[in-house]
């Protein structure tokens, strides 16, 4: 018969021959999924303090409160998903804004954190890490020329509140303002100072303004740095600024010169000056003390003079006459009985004497005429002693 007709065994076999029966008999063919599943649910509730009940029958239905554990299992496992997401690390170089219902809640630093999603939401930055926007584009100068600016401005996150609620995307809004900075700034700069050396001056304006219209933009950032790089013509006129540049170049280097030049002649110029300035200063005293010696001398002599005129006029004499012989070299002789006055040219004398050339010194007649010569001037010369004397 079938195995499930009345009068069979149908409570204690299955359509595999096998036992279902809670003897524990041998088990022949695959298991009963509805068993399975029941047992499955029963170590669920077990895990959650649910009850196991069983109906009343031999086949045993499925446990009351079976939906209640699957929905404990569904609620866990969203529990875990929500904590999961809620929980979140804030790193040391990081700042966290959390929002609740929309609204500015806190701000976070370091550290192990929680929030509530979806009621709040958090928003987490670096906030000092050193960022870079580059730009670069064609401007009008002061003096009307086109040039080629690039710069670089670096930013960091100062205030992260300001910067996730004031603006929306902040970033954009810096790049739109260091445009307009750099704008202003290069049209009203002159195009040889946008060139040369103007562009470190540039660069201070140009960051001082931008940092302003962030400042009323409340973005929440800072422009630490704003590097203005070498700046150039177009294309199409490139060789012509080369040639100002150049030309630039070449006066700058003319003016050095000058300079240097004029910083050597000038001064060597101010120290002649000065040195002739004390020369004269020196002359003067030395006159003047001169002078005064002099004078004094004079005074003295006068005192002697009144007390013996005879004297100190024959002393007075002798001592000038000394001094005008002792400095020429021409005598005159003055002989007795008013003979004629004898000229005697010493100084031509003693320079025929050594202009004579050797050969001629050498002969015999020359060497005693020249000795004859040298002994007659020597007794013409203390001739004139003589008679200075009486």
């Amino acid at each position: 018969m079938a195995w499930n007709e009345p009068g069979g065994n149908s409570n204690n076999q299955d359509p595999w021959g096998g036992r279902r029966g809670g003897g524990g008999g041998d088990r022949k063919g695959p298991p009963d999924l509805d068993e399975a599943f029941r047992k499955l649910q029963e170590s669920l509730n077990g895990l959650f303090g649910g009850k196991k009940k069983r109906g009343s029958g031999s086949g045993g239905g499925a446990p009351k409160g079976g939906g209640f554990g699957l929905l404990g299992i569904g609620l866990a496992v969203l529990a875990a998903i929500w904590l999961y997401s809620a929980v979140y690390v804030v790193d040391e170089q990081e700042q966290a804004v959390v929002l609740r219902l929309g609204k500015y809640y806190e701000t976070v630093g370091a550290g192990l954190h929680i929030y509530f999603p979806p009621i709040d939401r958090k928003y987490m930055e670096n906030v000092t890490r050193e960022r870079a926007y580059t730009k670069q584009g064609q401007m009008l100068t002061e003096d009307e020329n086109i040039v080629e600016v690039p710069l670089t401005v670096q930013y960091r996150i100062t205030n992260l509140r300001d910067f996730v609620l004031n603006v929306d995307q902040p970033e954009i809004s810096l790049q739109h303002a260091t445009e307009s900075a750099l704008r202003h700034v290069v049209g009203s700069t002159a195009m040889d100072q946008v060139l040369t050396e103007g562009r470190e001056q540039m660069a201070v304006e140009i960051k001082e303004r931008l940092q302003r219209f962030l400042d009323t933009y409340r973005t929440g950032i800072t422009v630490t740095q704003v590097n203005v790089q070498s700046a150039a013509a177009p294309r199409e006129v490139q060789e012509a600024f080369d040639d100002v540049i150049r030309a630039r170049e070449d006066e700058q280097r003319s003016r050095n010169q000058a300079e240097t030049y004029a910083n050597g002649v000038v001064p060597e110029a101010r120290g002649q000056a000065q040195r002739i300035i004390e020369d004269a200063n020196g002359y003067r005293d030395e006159v003047v003390a001169r002078a005064k010696g002099e004078a004094d001398r004079f005074s003295k002599l006068l005192v002697e003079y009144r007390k013996a005129p005879d004297v100190t006029r024959e002393r007075l004499y002798l001592d000038t006459m000394q001094e005008v012989y002792s400095n020429t070299s021409k005598v005159l002789v003055n002989g007795d009985k008013g003979q004629n006055l004898l000229y005697l040219p010493l100084d031509k004398m003693i320079e025929k004497s050594r202009s004579a050339p050797p050969s001629a010194s050498s002969a015999p007649g020359s060497a005693d005429a020249g000795a004859h010569a040298g002994a007659d001037l020597q007794q013409q010369q203390r001739d004139v002693r003589t008679r200075e004397s009486r």
